[in-house]
Order: structure tokens, then sequence, then C-alpha cells
């Protein structure tokens, strides 16, 4: 992001920013999104659970947790745009601050604790949206809650009808004992639920970047077992690389820039453990072409954005498919499918 605007938004809260750039975008999609016609190069264009995607750049959820801006995201030339995380009942999250900018590291740090209005609210607007690209639906438990398997049951069952795809989030840091559900018995129990839930809808599985060889293992076993379409891999990470920002010691999930070697090092574990069995989504420190490519090659299905749009501003999805169509010329691949995996784990 460049120019006033930028520096106007840099002046602001975190949060604040956040929010008004979700009105911006909200505003500019219900104008129509003047720019969102353009389309993809066809090489760019790609397949996955059965679903069409014009390109392989998505947003990962936590952009626009209640589907308020969808229209206006999908102008920015997203082949893909993921809305929540939503929970059954409406929270408010953890308490302000929870967002904090690591500028001179090109990072985030959250805690927001799937702050949302709700999932009925949410699908209300997904209804009425025109819906440029493939929309996902990403699902979360309550804080509060007593039977969190239960709320991914709710949460996957009330999105799946309005759902291009639906993403399980078991890997958030920022609520107790998430993380809890991506191991054993747990995991199964989960899983089969949302199996049940999902009717004929495509789901994925987002997992943190913070597990362990055993984990990932069982992970991948578990997902492929229960038919799971895709992994997401991965959410934020709560280690903490060498950082230079005054935020670098605030608790919660880290993104951007400095996730992207632990991201890279994840894909290639979940690309190993799978054994090519279940399509892979990478997400973290993606900031550029090279970046997108690079975990293409690597095994990636898809990419999604997020923490780098911050920094880069609203032109990065359009910069990154004009990239990677150049790139796959340059290799001789004729479509963005051929790439993937062709580098080494």
């Amino acid at each position: 992001m460049t120019g006033g605007l930028s520096r106007a938004l840099f002046a602001l809260d975190a949060e604040r920013a956040h929010g008004l750039a979700i009105d911006a975008l909200a505003g500019w999609g219900a104008l129509g999104a003047p720019f969102a016609a353009r389309a993809s190069a066809p090489s760019l264009a790609t397949e996955l659970a059965g679903l069409r995607f014009a390109n392989p750049i998505g947003l990962a959820a936590g952009l626009d947790k209640d589907g308020r801006a969808i229209d206006g995201l999908f102008g920015l030339g997203f082949g893909a745009v993921e809305i929540g995380t939503l929970t059954p009942l409406a929270q408010p999250g953890n308490p302000r601050p929870r967002l904090f900018r690591l500028t001179a590291d090109r990072a985030v740090i959250n805690r927001m604790g799937f702050n949302n209005g709700g999932i009925d609210a949410a699908l209300a607007r997904v209804a009425k949206a025109r819906r440029r690209g493939i929309l996902g639906i990403n699902v979360g438990a309550n804080k509060e809650s007593t039977d969190r398997i239960g709320d991914y049951r709710i949460g996957v069952a009330r999105a799946a009808p309005l759902a291009d795809y639906v993403t399980i989030n078991i890997s958030s840091p920022n609520t107790p004992g998430l993380r809890d559900l991506q191991h054993g018995d747990a995991l199964d129990e989960l899983l089969a639920a949302a199996q049940e839930a999902r009717g004929a809808t495509p789901l994925f599985l987002k997992v943190a970047p913070d597990l362990d060889p055993q984990a990932i293992d069982a992970v991948a076993r578990a997902a492929i077992a229960h038919e799971i379409d895709a992994l997401i891999v991965a959410n934020t990470t709560i280690s903490r690389p060498d950082l230079a920002s005054r935020h670098r010691a605030e608790t919660g999930g880290l993104s951007g820039a400095p996730l992207a070697s632990l991201a890279r090092t994840r894909l290639a574990d979940f690309r190993r453990a799978t054994g090519g069995a279940l399509p892979l989504i990478s997400a973290g420190g993606i900031g550029d072409a090279d970046d997108a490519y690079a975990r293409i090659r690597a095994g990636a299905s898809l990419i999604q954005l997020y923490s780098a749009l911050v920094y880069e501003g609203p032109g990065l999805p359009r910069r990154i498919a004009r990239g990677l169509t150049e790139l796959l010329q340059r290799d001789g691949f004729a479509r963005v499918s051929e790439a993937v995996g062709t580098g080494t784990i």
C-alpha cells in the first residue's frame, strides 16, 4: 500500500484501520466493484475438490470475519475469498488491543479470539452477495461452549448450503484449548461430525504450523480417512523468530513475512505425510508472485494471502496473478496445475 491512504491508515490503531478498510471494500462492492470484470489469464484457472478457480490466489479467513465485503474483495482479483471465522453464537472476542502491526518485520500479531456477529447474520449477507469467484466459509467454536464439536457440526451444517467450500478452523491459538482438537480421538470425532454435516459441500481443514512430526502424520492420516478435500497449511504461529518491532512480545498468532520459512517447511512436511493423496493450500508469508510460485512448485494447489495486503496494498492479488502468468510461461507450463509439486521437497 502506498501514498496518502496508506499513511492515513497506518496512523490509526490497527483494528480501527482494519474496520475502515472493510467498510471501504463493502462500499466498493455495493457499487459493483468496477474492476472485478477483468479476467485472469486462462493458464491460471485450476480445479480442486470439483470447484473451478479462476486463479489460485485466495484470501485467507480473518480479514472479513462477518462477510461484509465479499463483492469488494472479489473485485481485487482473488480467485477465492474465505470469510470467517464464524461461530454459532455472536461473541466479542478478546479484550482490546488485540491486533498489532509489526511494520519493521512486515508482520502482524493478533489475538482476536473469533470475534464475530454469529453465523446466521453472516449467512444472510452471503445470500445477497454477487460472488464473482469461489466463496469459502470458515467455522469455529464459541469460546464458552461446553460442546465444541457440536459447535462445528452446527457451523458446517449451516454454512454448507451457501458455501462453495467450508473450512474447519481448529488451529487458531487465540481460543484456549482449541488446538487440542488437532489431536487423537478428538480430531477423529470432530472430522466425523463435520463429514456428516457437510452434505455434498467440499470440506477443508486448516492446521497450525506449530505441529510436531508425529502430529503432522496423525492429522494427515485422519484427514485422508475422513475424506477431507484439502488441507490449508497453515494458520498463525505462536513461535517467535527474531523480530525487530516494538510489538514483538505481544501474545497471539504471528503472521506475515516472518512466518514464511515455517510455512514452507510445514507445506513440505504435509506433502510428505499425505503422499500426494490430499490437495494442499499454502498460507503464511506469501508476499509476491515468486513466493506464490515457489509454494505451488512445492506442492500447493492454491495459495492464500492476508497479512501481506497490509503492507503491499489491495493491488497485490492482481500483481501476483500477472507474475504467476509470466512464470508459468517462462517455465513452459500451460496451466498452473502442471506446476504443482514439480519442485523438490
